[in-house]
């Protein structure tokens, strides 16, 4: 009897090579100051359109800042962020020696921004990416109604609440989550559109999307109940509607340590009390 010869198995991922160019960016805080000096004078510093690694010092927000610049610079750099913040769901732990071979081992998780089409009141229009989400509320003391669409369908045609928020996969855990959203895997492919504290109807949680669905908010009475519209840290006041739509044309790449990538951290959180 003759067997066939057994396959030889596929060849393991090679490490990346250690990188010797590395641009570090720092929160303007006392702590991520103090950590840019430290590194910056013990591994070089260079400007972040020749860097082979982006490091990002700071809190969550500040990566999403830096995510932004490296989004609209161009740039394919990998951001590797370091905790000098407070919950640092997107960041590393501030470790100070053997960096570059520490970056060499990184595990990478490509996200793709939200783009948000705002109109005001006055005509004008701006846009704005988000990688966490998109949200909408109330400037006054009453409450916000807008209309919902999706895909050019309406599906809602009046939502009483204090706001709603469409969220990435990266951003479910955030804001979406403390609006009790549900929390989305990377590989899901969904967007979560999730109201603010809903009036009416009442018992609405929200909608899980696709990641091709094309949200629209047309804001309601919108001269009597204000509303303002957020991407990230970018608002925009007296929003007369809002048209949101995962852009895949543009992708970030984010590097996390060994065994703490980024879609390990979603799991855990849907399993943390």
């Amino acid at each position: 009897m003759t067997f066939s010869p057994v396959p030889a198995p596929p060849p393991l991922p090679s490490v990346q090579d250690i990188p010797t160019r590395i641009a570090f960016m720092a929160a303007p805080t006392d702590s991520a100051r103090h950590e840019f000096d430290r590194l910056a004078q013990r591994y070089g510093n260079i400007h972040p359109g020749e860097a082979e690694v982006i490091v990002c010092l700071g809190g969550d927000g500040f990566m999403l800042e830096t995510l932004r610049v490296v989004l609209e610079m161009g740039l394919k750099t990998p951001v590797y962020g370091m905790n000098c913040g407070s919950v640092g769901f997107l960041m590393n732990p501030m470790i100070e020696d053997h960096l570059p071979e520490r970056l060499a081992t990184t595990q990478a998780a490509e996200l793709h921004p939200l783009r948000m089409k705002a109109t005001r009141i006055s005509g004008e229009c701006f846009e704005a990416l988000a990688l966490n989400d998109v949200f909408l509320f109330r400037q006054t003391r009453q409450a916000a109604k807008l209309m919902v669409e999706v895909d050019g369908m309406v599906r809602m045609p009046e939502l009483i609440c204090d706001g709603a928020l469409l969220a990435t996969p990266a951003g479910s855990t955030a804001y979406n989550l403390s609006a009790h959203g549900p929390i989305v895997p990377l590989s899901g492919n969904l967007l979560p559109l999730t109201p603010i504290c809903p009036f009416r109807p009442r018992r609405w949680r929200g909608a899980l999307l696709p990641s091709t669905a094309r949200v629209s908010f047309t804001i309601l009475e919108h001269e009597k109940r204000p509303v303002a519209a957020v991407a990230d840290s970018i608002e925009i006041r007296d929003v007369t509607s809002v048209h949101i739509q995962e852009d895949r044309s543009l992708t970030v790449t984010v590097l996390f340590d060994p065994g703490q990538t980024l879609s390990e951290r979603i799991t855990a959180e849907q399993f943390s009390a």
